[in-house]
């Protein structure tokens, strides 16, 4: 007979009470998995891993793929190299509407899964892919039809443009693929489906890493297509992943649940996505411009200080993408927690990503210091362009920390739905400071590119320590989106 509950003895604890924390590998284990979480009552420390250790191996993946793009790019010559920098300096300008919209996307979706609400994810989630096929296909006409002009300003020889006019246009024109990747891995990111949005990028990285040679060299039976080769591989890799998102949206393992029924436009929904993603593009716009403003200062002083910078950038960024993914775990604990109504929370999780950052980028900026001249030797072959590159990463590594603190805090702004904030600071920063500085230091002074140079660490520092100042005082904790 069964025990009356009085005579019954006391339950025994919950079993994952006593069971003891897992361990820091463990945990990895569980993070490369895609297991479930409810990151909102996680212990902190936990769920910044869980998070970030997908996020972090994503945007390795990212800047791997930039890193041996550039390199297989910088074996055509200098001018092969300076096409593809002015490019993706065009391609920011794409970047950061798709980020900007990806930003609103991550805060609105982990809002609505922090309010325990997967059906309002999923509707957003639908809206956010119809706004971003019509932004990107709008861009890419636009883009693709002004390109002859848009190099002609960006570029002072008539070789040059002619080379770069085919990878242009396929990189602009077919800039949905990244448009909808990034855009996509956003929704992933805010529902805490971290693993999908890395599996992402490493199929369609993998593809372009493996296909960029092939097109570019025309090795085995591929056509030998030069710089151009280079975009067709990129377009294809990233086509590819976009395929497996959309496959992986309409499945049912995951937290968002796409169907067709979301993709109905919803007036309510799209115009607080657009509400909250107009600022975030300004974000992004202020920010990417300024780097169009460099470049065409770097003009004046011809291409091997031109390819220079894009390969120190590309190194700078192959170091700075992991980063991002700690940035990100933390903004999508931002925004899931202030939708549950942990705000002390919130905060607390964007500080252990800015100390695991901090100290990360901080060994990072001194390994580029000290071996800046062999780093760059490795993509430039030609002294000039070695000159140049050498000098633009010694510089630009000394700031390493700092960026560490801002992209975290800016993460935090943009996950709690404030993209105000970093916007004005992004105005500051960039525009009033970092494009006056480098034209007051290269022009005025005569310091030449190096002055361009000087002027990315000191406004990037400036944009951090401003952006520590308006965190402390916790108004991104009262934003509603």
């Amino acid at each position: 007979m069964l025990d009356s509950p009085s005579d019954s003895p006391a339950p025994s604890p919950p079993a994952a009470a006593t069971a003891p924390a897992p361990t820091f590998w463990k945990n990895v284990v569980q993070a490369l998995k895609g297991e479930h979480h409810d990151y909102t009552a996680l212990p902190l420390n936990r769920a910044v891993l869980l998070l970030a250790v997908p996020m972090v191996l994503e945007m390795i993946m990212e800047s791997l793929f930039a890193i041996t793009d550039i390199y297989w790019v910088s074996r055509l010559g200098r001018d092969a190299v300076t096409v593809v920098g002015v490019t993706e300096v065009l391609m920011t300008l794409v970047y950061a509407v798709a980020i900007g919209v990806s930003m609103a996307a991550t805060a609105v979706v982990a809002r609505r899964i922090g309010e325990k609400d997967p059906e309002a994810a999923a509707r957003a989630a639908g809206q956010i892919l119809l706004l971003g096929v019509i932004l990107s296909t709008v861009l890419g006409v636009v883009m693709a039809w002004a390109t002859p002009w848009i190099l002609r300003h960006m570029i002072s020889d008539e070789a040059v443009v002619q080379m770069g006019i085919p990878f242009t246009q396929i990189m602009l024109g077919g800039n949905a693929t990244v448009f909808l990747i990034f855009l996509i891995n956003a929704v992933f990111r805010g529902a805490g489906d971290a693993v999908i949005a890395m599996r992402t990028l490493w199929l369609a990285n993998a593809l372009n890493i493996v296909l960029g040679p092939c097109f570019i060299f025309g090795l085995g039976p591929f056509p030998e297509m030069g710089v151009m080769g280079a975009a067709v591989a990129t377009n294809i890799g990233r086509g590819t992943g976009v395929l497996y998102q959309l496959w992986k949206l309409a499945g049912k393992d995951g937290r968002i649940r796409l169907r067709l029924k979301h993709l109905k436009p919803e007036r309510g929904v799209m115009t607080g996505i657009l509400r909250t993603s107009s600022t975030g593009i300004a974000q992004f716009a202020i920010g990417t411009t300024s780097w169009v403003g460099l470049m065409k200062i770097l003009t004046a002083f011809g291409s091997s200080a031109q390819a220079g910078y894009t390969i120190a950038i590309r190194v700078v960024i192959f170091a700075l993408m992991p980063a991002w993914g700690l940035a990100n775990a933390g903004a999508t604990l931002v925004g899931q927690n202030l939708g549950a109504g942990k705000p002390d929370r919130a905060e607390a999780a964007v500080k252990i990503a800015m100390r695991f950052n901090v100290m990360t980028l901080g060994v990072v900026g001194l390994v580029f210091v000290v071996f800046a001249g062999p780093i760059s030797g490795l993509f430039a072959p030609d002294p000039e362009v070695l000159k140049y590159a050498k000098s633009a990463l010694w510089i630009i590594g000394l700031a390493f920390p700092l960026y560490a603190a801002g992209m975290c805090l800016e993460g935090a702004f943009n996950g709690a739905g404030d993209t105000w904030t970093p916007t004005k600071l992004n105005f500051f920063c960039y525009w009033l400071g970092q494009i006056p500085l480098a034209w007051l230091l290269a022009d005025f002074l005569r310091w030449g590119p190096v002055g361009v140079f000087i002027a990315v660490p000191i406004s990037f520092s400036a944009l951090a320590l401003s952006s520590a100042v308006l965190f402390r005082r916790g108004k991104w904790k009262l934003k509603k989106v």
